[in-house]
């Protein structure tokens, strides 16, 4: 990405990220952390829905379609959109080092354009660790996979506790969360939040 800023660097004592043996096998979809989620969740109407699949090593790829609740200008996808997505697809990378975390920072160029009814096709992985510091990349692309590339992202995560959810959420759904019978369900609610 061009134009990355300082804090998006790896210091030069970053390690390389290691895929978790727990991890989604490759191929296979991640699915929403939480159904209320607006990147991921399918309890949202005008959610992106977007679910990431894990590839073989500290990857991910994803897809959304740009529908007309997404527009910003006449026909085209809402920039804070674009990154909305983005976020959430380096969000789900979490999932392959079983790291619970949030997102701290995140530069998104918007390269080109992207219309309404658009298949966005996205690819994500971590790039470094530094001790709570998760440094990752992500490219949007229209036409396919291997498309021109519309956005494109660095971003940087910071691992958290989950006592960040429980002291900073919403009261009503911290609790609705946690009173979930489904006990995965209620465990990955908290577990990431891109």
């Amino acid at each position: 990405m061009s134009g990355t800023s300082a804090a998006l660097t790896p210091p030069a004592d970053a390690i390389a990220p290691v895929r978790h043996p727990d991890a989604p096998a490759p191929g296979s979809l991640i699915g929403a952390h939480y159904g209320h989620c607006f990147g991921c969740g399918g309890e949202q109407p005008h959610g992106l829905h977007l679910a990431a699949r894990a590839g073989d090593g500290v990857n991910v790829t994803a897809e959304f379609t740009v529908r007309p609740a997404h527009q910003g200008a006449p026909g085209l996808a809402h920039g804070g959109l674009l990154a909305t997505a983005l976020d959430e697809t380096l969000g789900s990378l979490n999932w392959l080092i079983q790291t619970i975390a949030v997102t701290g920072r995140l530069e998104t160029d918007y390269v080109r354009p992207v219309p309404v009814d658009t298949v966005l096709h996205l690819s994500a992985e971590i790039t470094a660790i530094a001790g709570r510091k998760i440094y990752s990349t992500a490219t949007g692309r229209i036409g396919g996979p291997d498309g021109p590339v519309a956005v494109r992202a660095d971003a940087l995560f910071i691992e958290v506790k989950v006592d960040h959810f429980i002291e900073n959420g919403r009261e009503e759904e911290i609790q609705a969360a946690m009173s979930d019978p489904d006990q995965i369900r209620r465990a990955r609610a908290f577990e990431v939040n891109p």
